[in-house]
C-alpha cells in the first residue's frame, strides 16, 4: 500500500511540478512543547493543474526525477488569490509625483548657479589675498626656528672640538 499525503501547494513555478508542504505538529521530548514540522514534496503535476494555495491528495510513486517521487492523486479545494499586478511604471500619478520635485531641483541649480558666480569669484579673492599674506609669516617662524636649531648643534661642536683638544694634549704627556 502506497502512502498518501494531503498538503498545500506552496509553489508551482516549475513545470510538470508543484511543491506541496504538508504541516504536522509533535510534542518536544524533554520539554513536552509542541513542535511544528513541515515537510516538503516534490509532486510531479503532468497538466499542470495546481495553483497555488490550493489543497491536494498526493500518493507516493516510483521516482520520477532526482527529488520527485510523489504524485497528484485529486485537488481538493481550490484557493483563490488576487492576482498582483506590478505598477504601471509609465501612469500619470508617478509624472504628477516627479515632475514638481524635478522642476524645484533644477530651479535650485540654476539659483545656485547665478548667485555662486559671484560669491565663487569673491571668495577664491579672498582667499588668494589670505594666502599671500600668510605666507612671509610662515617664512619668518620657520628662518627663526632654524635659527634656533643650529645654535645647540654649534655649541655641541665646539664642546667635541675642545675635548678632542684636550684629550689630545693628554695623549702627548703619557707619551712623554
Amino acid at each position: 500500500m502506497r502512502k498518501v499525503r494531503v498538503g498545500a501547494v506552496v509553489r508551482n513555478s516549475q513545470d510538470k511540478t508543484a511543491i506541496v508542504e504538508m504541516v504536522w505538529k509533535q510534542r518536544h521530548r524533554l520539554y513536552r512543547k509542541q513542535v511544528r514540522r513541515v515537510a516538503r514534496f516534490y509532486v510531479h503535476d503532468p497538466e499542470n493543474k495546481c495553483v497555488l494555495g490550493d489543497t491536494v491528495r498526493i500518493e507516493e510513486t516510483r521516482r520520477i526525477s532526482k527529488s520527485k517521487h510523489w504524485r497528484l492523486m485529486a485537488i481538493l479545494e481550490r484557493k483563490q488569490i488576487a492576482e498582483v499586478r506590478p505598477i504601471d511604471v509609465e501612469t500619470d500619478v508617478s509624472q504628477e509625483i516627479t515632475q514638481p520635485r524635478i522642476a524645484a531641483a533644477e530651479a535650485r541649480a540654476a539659483e545656485d548657479d547665478s548667485s555662486g558666480d559671484t560669491a565663487d569669484n569673491a571668495m577664491e579673492a579672498s582667499a588668494v589675498e589670505e594666502l599671500e599674506v600668510e605666507e612671509p609669516e610662515a617664512d619668518d617662524a620657520s628662518d627663526e626656528e632654524l635659527v634656533a636649531e643650529e645654535e645647540p648643534v654649534e655649541a655641541e661642536e665646539d664642546a667635541e672640538a675642545d675635548d678632542s683638544e684636550s684629550g689630545d694634549e693628554g695623549e702627548q704627556e703619557e707619551k712623554e
